[in-house]
């Protein structure tokens, strides 16, 4: 992963830590028995109890929690007892005006998630809460303060939430969508979320700053809302942090707010001023008691959870020498298990790993088995396939399965004479004496273009039979 820094001058550095909030795919809400649905009509999934009506109760869901710890195992966090709070506040997506969620006793404290290039970002906490309902303005822009009228959907109220927090560690634009993404990987693979963004099980708000660089200094951040992709994401941290240059250079500083992205317009907008914790006159919530798990509910979580993306990308990196990229492509797509059993079949590791990050890019590569694949690798790697007969014959077992040589042979692929291929270079250098004066002749880049050009000729002329690691050393032994 190569950093990709914002736009900032070189005296600046960008500061940002990420609050992810995870929806957890249980069947029922936090603290009553409504479903925990996407997508329903709205007001339809709501209860007594998520809708805070007096005199009705809240009941723990124990499978939240138990997901909770997970996550937060998973990030490498200690999972402590811990107690409920109530967040007072006034808006309208929660009808009884405050939220439930966890202050200063949260389940998962003091972890770290380690991205695929190796740098750590750590983790604050990950906290249960439960969600809010969905506020829609109508009229004004769908800002509150100048619309007409607002109407409420609380179906989503009281959904179990992890809220995942990072640390201030995050310094380049490439290494928060590498943070998100990595979060996203681990959710799918414990199997506690669905981590769907555009259904809005995963949110991420951004807090940015910026300081001068070799300063240790945390300076005013503001928190970015409403943004629903990645993409989007690095676009507005790069847009804040740039807002914060301009206005410390023109003498003034950011106030602590919360500012909402507007993607369309590509730039971010005022919302309120950023509350501390004390505006939200925390309490213990004395409907729900303390959660207490035990060394023995932590070691069977610890038990429950499978090898992570991080440690299945190590596992491919000690047998391969190509980069975090690949890697990470591949272990995305799960595809590292078949990587992993055709390498131990004989394939060349190198070969098996950017094949399938280049020709597998599929949803259903249930036909491509280990030994076959491995079956097609050592036909590239001896020789046997040039390495477009390779991409095709691999095309053909991943729509429709097959052994790669018969698959080969029905296509009438064959390996080509070396003398056979000597010559038809030969006829093509006295074809194109221009073309060749350049190659031989000309700087870097117009090496580099002519022997495409020559490439390019030769496998059109073959149908894509000859091999370009071949042509490429023929064309450097008669040019030198």
């Amino acid at each position: 992963m190569s950093p990709h820094e914002p736009t900032l001058p070189d005296e600046w550095e960008l500061v940002v830590g990420l609050e992810v909030h995870v929806e957890l795919a249980t069947r029922t809400k936090l603290f009553c028995g409504c479903a925990n649905e996407f997508s329903t009509d709205p007001n339809t999934n709501v209860c007594p109890v998520c809708l805070g009506l007096p005199g009705s109760l809240p009941v723990m869901n124990g499978k939240a929690v138990d997901y909770a710890m997970k996550l937060g195992r998973a990030l490498g966090c200690e999972v402590h007892g811990s107690v409920m709070a109530r967040k007072n506040y006034f808006y309208p997506d929660m009808a009884k005006d405050y939220q439930t969620t966890q202050y200063d006793k949260p389940t998962s404290m003091d972890g770290e998630l380690v991205l695929s290039d190796g740098a750590v970002v750590g983790i604050e906490r990950a906290h249960i809460e439960e969600d809010a309902g969905k506020t829609t303005h109508i009229g004004g822009g769908g800002r509150i303060n100048d619309a007409m009228f607002s109407l409420v959907d609380y179906n989503r109220a009281g959904v179990p939430l992890v809220e995942v927090v990072s640390r201030p560690d995050i310094r380049t634009i490439d290494h928060a969508k590498a943070y998100v993404n990595e979060l996203r990987d681990i959710l799918l693979a414990i199997e506690v979320s669905d981590a769907k963004m555009e259904e809005g099980s995963m949110r991420v708000d951004a807090n940015v700053s910026v300081r001068p660089v070799g300063s240790e200094e945390l300076r005013t951040r503001c928190e970015l809302k409403n943004i629903n992709s990645v993409r989007s994401m690095g676009r507005a941290i790069e847009y804040e942090a740039q807002r914060h240059v301009d206005l410390y250079n023109s003498g003034e500083a950011p106030r602590q707010e919360t500012r909402h992205w507007d993607e369309d317009g590509g730039r971010s907008t005022p919302g309120r001023s950023k509350e501390d914790a004390d505006d939200y006159r925390y309490f213990q919530e004395p409907d729900l008691v303390p959660l207490e798990p035990s060394a023995a509910d932590v070691a069977a979580i610890d038990a429950s959870l499978p090898v992570l993306p991080a440690a299945r990308r190590a596992r491919l990196a000690d047998l391969s020498g190509v980069g975090p990229d690949v890697l990470s492509t591949v272990v995305e797509r799960g595809q590292d298990g078949l990587a992993l059993d055709a390498i131990e079949a004989g394939a060349d590791a190198d070969k098996v790993l950017t094949r399938l990050q280049n020709d597998v890019a599929v949803d259903d590569w249930s036909n491509l088995t280990p030994p076959l694949l491995a079956a097609l690798i050592r036909m590239e790697t001896s020789g046997e396939l040039t390495a477009t007969q390779a991409k095709q014959v691999l095309s053909d077992m991943v729509e429709s399965g097959g052994d790669p040589a018969t698959i080969a042979s029905g296509r009438g692929f064959e390996a080509m004479e070396s003398n056979e291929l000597e010559g038809l270079v030969d006829q093509l250098i006295a074809d194109n004496p221009d073309e060749w004066i350049r190659f031989t002749s000309g700087d870097d880049g117009e090496q580099k273009k002519m022997q495409g050009f020559f490439t390019g000729q030769i496998m059109k002329a073959t149908n894509g039979q000859a091999d370009g690691r071949a042509i490429a050393q023929l064309l450097a032994a008669k040019g030198s």
